[in-house]
C-alpha cells in the first residue's frame, strides 16, 4: 500500500482527496475556513479536490452560504443529529482515494493537509491523525496545553489518549483531533454507527482492533472557547470511555 512520494510528479497516478467538513451552526467560519481548504495545492501528489460539507440541521445560514462556495458540495440533515451522523454522510458521499475529515472552525490549518499526505505515503499506514502535541512533546518532553485552551479540554484530551491505550494497547498524543486523513477504502469499509462525537473514538478503535495502523504527524492549532462556539463538553468524555470500551474488540 506504499505510495512513493518522492516519485516525480508526472510518474504518479491520478488521486483525489475528499475533504468532509461537518458544520453545525458555523455561519461565521466555514467561508473562510472552505476558501483555506481550497488554497491547499496538491499538485506535487498529482491530486484533485473534492470539497464535501454537511450541514447538520444548523439554525443559522452555514448552509445558505455554504451552497453559494464554488467548488463546494452540500449535503443537508434536515435535524441536527450530531457531529458523527454529519461525518458519516460525507464519507458516504466521498470518491475519492483518501478522505480528510476537517472541523468547519479555524481551529486547524488546512496547509496541514500535505505533511499528513506525506505520510501516508511514506508509512503506508491506513490513517493518518494531526496531532496538536506531537511537537511539543518532541520539544521538551511534555504535550503541554496550548495557549487559550481551556484546561478541562487539554485535560480532557490528554486523558483519553490513556483510555484508548488502555482498551487498545495503541497509545496516540491525540485521538480526539479534528483533523484525520484516511485511506478511502479504509474508513468506507468501516461499519460506523455512531452520531456524535463519540464516532472519533468507534473509528479509531475499529481501526487498531483490526491490526490497522494509525500514524501521527504534528500539525497548528489555533482553540476556541464555548462562547466562540466551542460544542463538546464533560458529557462526551464519559461517552467516549463507553465507546472504547464497546468498540474496540476485533469482531465489532
Amino acid at each position: 500500500m506504499n505510495e512513493a512520494s518522492t516519485a516525480p510528479t508526472a510518474a504518479l497516478s491520478p488521486r483525489r482527496l475528499s475533504v468532509v467538513i461537518p458544520a453545525y451552526n458555523e455561519e461565521r467560519f466555514i467561508a473562510a475556513l472552505v476558501g483555506k481548504v481550497l488554497e491547499v495545492d496538491l499538485s506535487s501528489f498529482n491530486a484533485t479536490m473534492q470539497v464535501i460539507v454537511v450541514d447538520d440541521g444548523s439554525r443559522d445560514r452555514t448552509a445558505d452560504i455554504a451552497a453559494a462556495l464554488p467548488g463546494v458540495t452540500l449535503h443537508r440533515l434536515e435535524r441536527n443529529s450530531g457531529k458523527g451522523a454529519a461525518v458519516r454522510a460525507g464519507i458516504a458521499r466521498a470518491n475519492g482515494d483518501w478522505v480528510m475529515i476537517q472541523d468547519a472552525d479555524l481551529e486547524y490549518d488546512p496547509t496541514d493537509y500535505i505533511p499528513m499526505i506525506e505520510e501516508l505515503q511514506r508509512s503506508g499506514a491506513d490513517a493518518v491523525y494531526g496531532s496538536r502535541y506531537l511537537t511539543r512533546l518532541k520539544s521538551s518532553g511534555l504535550a503541554s496545553k496550548h495557549a487559550g485552551q481551556s484546561w478541562g479540554a487539554y485535560l480532557g484530551g490528554r486523558s483519553l489518549s490513556l483510555v484508548q491505550w488502555w482498551f487498545t494497547r495503541h497509545y496516540l498524543t491525540d485521538t480526539v483531533t479534528a483533523l484525520k486523513l484516511f485511506r478511502a477504502p479504509v474508513i468506507k469499509n468501516l461499519k460506523l454507527l455512531t452520531s456524535g462525537f463519540e464516532l472519533d473514538h468507534e473509528i479509531t478503535a475499529k481501526i487498531l482492533s483490526r491490526g490497522g495502523t494509525i500514524r501521527e504527524v504534528p500539525i497548528r492549532y489555533f482553540p476556541r472557547s464555548r462562547e466562540e462556539g466551542k460544542k463538546i463538553g464533560a458529557r462526551d468524555w464519559f461517552i467516549a470511555v463507553r465507546t472504547y470500551a464497546r468498540y474496540s474488540r476485533p469482531a465489532d
